[in-house]
């Protein structure tokens, strides 16, 4: 079957430096190149950004306006319907249930095939971000209740990890519509060098990514406050943060007293990234063993460009982050909710500069193996034809 057309819907700002955008764009730019007639709809994207000239990709940015995420999905779910009209399209792809619950509901009116992806999913995400959501509980089983339907009708689901197929296998998916395709790097981007870690200047720590407590990024503010006790540091912040998790993050900062070496900076583009990680010693992804990490699973964008640069990865060890890197191989993993274990791992780098650059070195080699966009892409292509599509 030929595929006529496809939508591929997003409740997320379009372009962002955000890692769900580096991941859309990587997707749509691959199903344009190959099938053509790609329609995009997201989120209005960053004003200092624009948004990529994809092939057989057109763009329509669309508003949702309101005064919390719930009613930003209700309104973005109203602009897309009324894009969509009377449209009947070959494949509608969409990564949430709040562009995808009114499609599934109308699915043979609006699409042949229809293709969930799912990198989190709300009912276990949302607490993360709004506290107060995980005592309502008739939000929760709406929300699990719109997950179902849209599981249930999938053609199609994408995840990023064995252990999101596992958790979609527990909601009563079957496997046969399941495919694992994770996360990956553009090489010609996150171009790789040789750690430059000193014992004779201070060790400059890294942390990119959202910076929330469910990310752990606490337990590295104490674990720096630990190392310096030894010897000298200072770390640097890299990502979105919301205004409480600013707050909560200050507090911290305060209580160990580090904010003459702790430097908190705006989101950075790919390029700036990679300089970034290319000027600092040691990356974290502090993890914490919850369940959006250890049930529901994911695939950390942010260890995957850190090891695809040459910054050696320190990071909690958890079967999603085991599925990336082997401890002691191509990072280290340490205990999650440790801040004493993040401090072990950084003395043990400054202790044996020659285990940085094994670890940086075999982490390189282990991305180009399994973890580029390129072979990604090519899965997800592989998927589309599954269907029958060509």
């Amino acid at each position: 079957m030929a595929v006529h057309s496809i939508v591929y819907a997003s409740f997320d700002r379009f372009p962002s430096p955000k890692g769900a955008s580096t991941h859309i764009g990587a997707f749509v730019q691959a199903l344009g190149k190959k099938f053509g007639q790609v329609d995009l709809l997201t989120l209005q994207g960053e004003e200092n950004m624009e948004a990529s000239d994809f092939h057989g990709v057109r763009h329509h940015p669309l508003p949702a306006i309101g005064p919390n995420i719930i009613t930003r999905a209700l309104a973005f779910r109203s602009e897309l319907l009324r894009w969509w009209g009377r449209r009947h399209v070959g494949v509608a792809h969409v990564r949430s249930i709040y562009e995808g619950y009114p499609i599934a509901k109308r699915k043979k009116e609006m699409c042949d095939f229809f293709v969930f992806e799912i990198n989190g999913l709300p009912s276990i995400e949302l607490k993360y971000h709004y506290p107060d959501v995980d005592d309502d509980k008739i939000l929760m089983d709406k929300l699990r209740s719109q997950e179902d339907l849209c599981m249930k009708v999938a053609d199609l689901i994408i995840t990023v990890s064995d252990v999101n197929a596992e958790y979609l296998k527990s909601r009563g998916v079957s496997p046969e519509v399941i495919k694992v395709i994770p996360n990956g790097v553009n090489l010609d981007i996150f171009q790789w060098e040789e750690p430059m870690m000193s014992q004779l200047k201070p060790l400059r720590i890294l942390y990119s990514g959202t910076m929330t407590r469910w990310q752990g990024v606490h337990y590295a503010l104490e674990a720096l406050a630990l190392y310096i006790r030894d010897y000298e540091a200072e770390m640097i912040l890299a990502g979105p943060c919301r205004a409480h998790e600013r707050r909560a993050m200050n507090r911290t900062i305060d209580k160990f007293k580090i904010a003459k070496i702790v430097r908190i900076i705006e989101p950075l583009s790919q390029k700036g990234l990679v300089d970034l990680m290319h000027n600092c010693d040691v990356a974290l992804a502090p993890l914490l063993p919850n369940d959006r990490n250890l049930e529901q699973g994911c695939c950390p964008l942010k260890i995957i460009e850190a090891m695809a640069t040459g910054i050696p990865v320190i990071s909690s060890d958890m079967p999603v982050v085991r599925a990336l890197v082997e401890n002691g191989k191509e990072a280290l993993l340490v205990k999650p909710a440790s801040a004493k274990a993040i401090k072990d791992g950084l003395l043990a780098l400054r202790g044996n500069l020659g285990l940085a650059k094994q670890l940086s070195k075999a982490a390189r080699m282990r991305v180009e193996k399994d973890f580029t966009w390129k072979k990604s892409t090519e899965s997800l292509i592989e998927s589309y034809q599954g269907l029958g599509l060509k």
